[in-house]
């Protein structure tokens, strides 16, 4: 007898519009802020999109900018967490400018830990890494599900989304 079988993929991506409104956003409100009026407070895209460039006289004003980004991001329910603010604040010029790169992609690192705690915890699921997505498939849907709420409650320190249900 014939069992189907279901799947779907964890991938590591962002939905571009929503980021793109969430900056646009933060831009204006910048641009209405009293405190930041006659500063160089400014937030805006690098690279096709592939981060922001935050600049401000301080680290408050950076602080007070990020913090505007975030809620903007959450408010568009996307995920914090594709903000890589690894990189240091660079300061010249009595202002200080700040580069942060969007994360977007499960490298072999992070997969290899999203498919060793799924083994753990679901050994009936079958996880394969296929390339910067992970595919999860089982027999039932009830094990995807779990699966599922697994990975969201690891709360892992990129963010993560589910696709292709099949």
């Amino acid at each position: 007898m014939y069992m189907p079988t279901f799947s779907f993929d964890i991938v590591s991506d962002y939905d571009l519009a929503k980021v793109t409104n969430a900056v646009e956003q933060t831009q204006r409100d910048i641009s209405n802020r009293y405190d930041f009026k006659g500063t160089s407070a400014s937030v805006e895209f690098i690279e096709d999109k592939k981060g922001v460039k935050i600049t401000g006289d301080n680290q408050f004003h950076l602080d007070s900018i990020i913090d505007i980004l975030r809620k903007r991001l959450a408010s568009s329910t996307v995920s914090q967490k594709i903000l890589d603010i690894s990189k240091e604040p660079v300061e010249s010029n009595l202002r200080i400018t700040w580069e942060i790169n969007f994360i977007k992609g499960l490298d072999q690192e992070k997969a290899k830990k999203i498919t060793k705690l799924l083994r753990d915890q679901l050994p009936k699921v079958k996880t394969q890494i296929q390339g910067e997505e992970i595919r999860i498939t089982s027999q039932k849907k009830d094990e995807l599900q779990s699966a599922m709420n697994i990975v969201r409650e690891a709360d892992f320190d990129f963010p993560i989304n589910f696709t292709n249900f099949r």
